[in-house]
């Protein structure tokens, strides 16, 4: 069975007004949506492709 590399967006990466801290990890997918649901109910982004887009640009490969 192949392991899927960890990936992770951390808030503090991305200018924000509350100054968040969440680092969120898992498989890709689990990142980009629980990320998409967070910048959507604490940061006020719009849910959608462009959304999903800045997110993956900030994705880091955990070590």
């Amino acid at each position: 069975m192949a392991v899927s590399v960890r990936k992770y967006v951390d808030c503090r990466e991305f200018p924000s007004e509350n100054n968040c801290s969440l680092k969120i990890s898992g498989t890709e997918e689990e990142v980009l949506a629980a990320a998409s649901q967070h910048a959507v109910a604490s940061h006020g982004h719009q849910a959608g492709p462009e959304l999903t887009e800045m997110l993956r640009s900030g994705l880091r490969e955990e070590r």
